[in-house]
Order: C-alpha cells, then structure tokens, then sequence
C-alpha cells in the first residue's frame, strides 16, 4: 500500500496534500508519512513473530531524530556505523542495550562512547580493531560485547558501491580467519563473544544471497559450537530492497522471513536484523518546484530547485527514483531531463522524463526516505532542506530548513 495517492487530482501524503507543505514549508522538502513508516516496521515484527529476533534499524538510511524516536517507541534497535548516529540513537530515545556498532573504523573515542553507554555488542571487522576493543575495554574494566563481521564472500548482485560482502570490499573478516578470532575473544577476559554477523550489500531484490551467506555463516556457527563457544545471537544484516521502478520487486517480508528461518533448520539462535532502506525508503519523498524550462538543441531541460547536494543518488549511483506532479494536468508531457542549479554536469534527479511541465509546478521525487537528507550536504553554500512527518491530518516540522548564515557560523575569516 502507497500513502502517498492522488485526491482530487493533488498528490497528497496520507490526508494532507503535498501542496499545501510546499506552501507552508517551502522547497525543496523531505515529507515522510508516519503510517508507511510504522507499516514498513510492523511487518518485520510479524514476519518474524515465530522466531526470536530483534530488529536494529541502520541508522545511516534516515538518522532524524523524529524518525528514530518513532522506532524507538515501538521497541526498535538500532544499528549504527559512527559515535554521532550513536549520539542521535541516545537523544531520541533509543535503547543503547539494543545497539550495535558496525563499521570498519570506530576510533578510540567511539569505542570508549560506546562502552560507556552500554551497547548491545561491536560488531568487529578486523584483527586490529578487535585488539583495540579489548585494550580500551581492560583500561575501563569492562568486558566488551562483540560479535565478528564474518564476510563470505557471496555476490550480492547488487550495485558494486552498495556491494559489501565480496572477498575484495573493505567490510569484514574474511570467514576462513574468523575461527581464530573467535578463538582469540573467547579467551580474554576483556571480551565477551555474544554473536556473529554477517552484512553483504545493500538493495538486494532476491533472497539467494542472504541465504549464501547465512548457510556459510552456520557452518562457521556449528564449527564454534563443537569448541564450546556458544553464541547469543546470529545477525544477518540488513539489505532487503526496495522497488525504485523496473528493477525486480524484492520478496515481501513474510516470505523473506520464511527463507530465513528455514534456512536455520531448527536453530533457535535469536536473530538480528538491520533493515534501513526498506523500513523508510518508500515512507519519503522529496518536494521540488520548477524554477526553469530550457533546450538546449533537441534536449529539455526542467531546472527545479532540488540538486545533487538534496539527493546524490542519482549522481553517485545512476539510481532512478520516480517523478510525478503534485498536481495532475490536461497538458502534453515532453521529454526533460529533471536537473538542479549545482554547477555540475552530474546535477540531475531523473533523466528523459515524459512530463507536462509549467514553471513554477512542483514536483514530488518518489522513494527518496532512504539515502537521501542523510547523505546531504552544503555543496555551492546551499542550505539543507526542511523534513516534515505527516501524521493523518498532522503535519509536524521535523527539522527546520538551514539558514545561509549556519553554513558559516562556525568559520573564521583570517587577516
């Protein structure tokens, strides 16, 4: 189900109409609909109502505080990759002992954050980073909890930037060196062995892959087992896909669910999932108004005034997202390309789109919730968009739009 649908012929967000945000809150503007959020969210819980499990969404997909907040108050965990997305899990509310800290570079200083703030487990990916944890965690007295990012080395036939479980990408410990590792953890008294975990990329549309990798990660599991090391929880990432346009649909979450289970045969060890994308990706859109219309030879051009800087993933990954008017029209639709006022040739939101445009129309940026504010910036001095969450008829502003003078506030000119 979409919640976001046309009425009487204006493209509204549950019972609000996305026009009347534009007006109130100006353009561009993230809208995320609470209900397509909270669905997304229970259908994991349902899915995986049979088997116990926890559910950590990744914070780097979407990583606003009303966001985190609204998961937190359904019992959700989190998986996070920095101190600061630790930081923001902790000011909205979230559970620190339902937290785990995955990345390949967590420095001294985020490690201490997060021994201090008790979280649920590191999930390690290197030798070095797992001898940094057990000095930092002797030095404060602790036994840190940690789980090793084990990486199989299976084809997630995904986009290769998104692509993390290969033998050649940076993430993990390759699963031939895991044993030892493990070994090496169990034995300190400053480290306490409570899981495995396994992430292989991100936007997969099947579930051979997760199951690949799961069936690699049990061998590791049962191996583990004979030696006496036994094992809190299995975490088999996140990953699961959304649908953007003609891609294959991915599985829905009761069947991805099914898959996963059965593929334990009969383990009951809990499982963790870090689901991101498919929780908030198809809750979000981003509002744009068309400043200009312009060709060049036989090439149309809309020049609206989101940019690269609003959304990237077009520019970094060639990613489609759907384009639609807020407001239907009788006109024709000619061909544009959708770009924005960054002085940069890869500045484009949709390419060779059949649209019937008028400037000043605006336009509603489909499945944009994921990867999208989060990866953000300021490139050309350009204010960060508002985020607004409809809620029914309730609009609520979730972050205020920058201001031009924020963007230096913490600058110096040099004499």
């Amino acid at each position: 189900m979409s919640f976001f649908q046309y009425h009487d012929g204006g493209l509204h967000a549950e019972s609000v109409a996305l026009a009347d945000i534009a007006q109130r809150f100006g353009t561009p503007c993230y809208v995320y609909s609470k209900a397509a959020l909270l669905a997304a969210y229970r259908a994991y819980g349902e899915g995986f109502a049979g088997h116990d499990h926890l559910i950590c969404y990744a914070v780097k997909a979407n990583s606003n505080l009303a966001i985190l907040g609204l998961l937190a108050r359904q019992g959700s965990g989190f998986d996070i990759v920095s101190g600061g997305e630790l930081a923001r899990v902790l000011a909205a509310g979230g559970d620190p002992a339902k937290t785990v800290f995955s990345g390949v570079g967590k420095s001294h200083a985020e490690i201490r954050q997060a021994l201090a703030a008790g979280i649920l487990c590191f999930n390690v990916e290197s030798e070095s980073e797992l001898a940094r944890i057990e000095s930092l965690a002797r030095e404060s007295g602790k036994a840190a909890p940690v789980s090793l990012r084990v990486n199989p080395d299976v084809d997630a036939q995904t986009h290769p930037y998104i692509a993390t479980g290969l033998a050649e990408d940076k993430f993990g410990v390759p699963v031939e060196q895991a044993l030892a590792l493990y070994r090496k953890a169990h034995a300190s008294p400053n480290l306490r062995v409570t899981g495995i975990d396994c992430h292989i990329g991100s936007q997969l549309t099947s579930t051979g892959p997760f199951v690949a990798a799961l069936h690699r990660v049990l061998a590791l599991v049962d191996r583990l087992a004979a030696e006496g090391v036994a094992l809190d929880h299995i975490d088999i990432g996140g990953g699961l896909g959304i649908r953007y346009s003609a891609e294959d649909a991915p599985p829905p979450v009761g069947d991805y669910a099914r898959t996963l289970i059965g593929a334990l045969a009969g383990r009951r060890c809990k499982l963790l999932l870090e689901p991101g994308r498919s929780l908030v990706g198809n809750a979000g859109v981003l509002l744009t108004r068309v400043e200009y219309l312009k060709r060049n030879g036989t090439r149309g051009f809309a020049i609206v005034d989101a940019a690269m800087n609003d959304l990237i993933r077009p520019a970094l990954y060639d990613a489609y997202h759907d384009i639609v008017p807020v407001s239907r029209s009788e006109r024709a639709g000619e061909r544009y390309d959708i770009v924005g006022p960054v002085c940069e040739s890869a500045d484009f939101v949709g390419r060779d789109r059949s649209l019937a445009l008028a400037e000043g129309d605006l336009l509603a940026i489909m499945s944009a919730g994921a990867y999208g504010m989060s990866m953000s910036s300021n490139y050309n001095s350009r204010p960060r968009a508002a985020e607004v969450i409809v809620d029914g008829r309730d609009v609520h502003l979730a972050r205020e739009r920058e201001s031009v003078e924020q963007l230096f506030a913490l600058e110096k000119v040099v004499r």
